[in-house]
């Protein structure tokens, strides 16, 4: 059964870093789609940054030089380094991988 597991969110102060991470079924890390996205309460879920199979990435204007996406293929696993981060990042953040979504991990900002 393919499982994506999250990691690595967590309560930080405002200008501080987390690295969120995302353990995925090998058979299906080698997919076009992988990203994070994330759901701030009472808003819709938004797409953060994504990464294609050829290391092509793409970031939502409000993390553009802030936060990295990465992967490791012989880990399986997915990254979202986030630094210098806002109240406004506040939010529960998902890894999404091809149809297959994590759990979700919360990360909460203070100011």
């Amino acid at each position: 059964q393919v499982q994506l597991v999250e990691s690595g969110g967590g309560l930080v102060q405002a200008g501080g870093s987390l690295r969120l991470s995302c353990a995925a079924s090998g058979t299906i890390f080698s997919a076009n789609a992988m990203g994070w996205y994330r759901q701030a309460p009472g808003k819709q879920r938004e797409l953060v940054a994504s990464i294609t199979r050829y290391g092509s990435t793409n970031y939502a204007d409000s993390v553009k030089g802030r936060f990295t996406i990465s992967r490791n293929r012989f880990k399986s696993t997915l990254y979202l380094q986030m630094n210098s981060l806002k109240p406004e990042d506040t939010a529960v953040y998902y890894c999404s991988i091809s149809e297959y979504w994590g759990q979700g991990t919360q990360v909460t900002v203070s100011s």
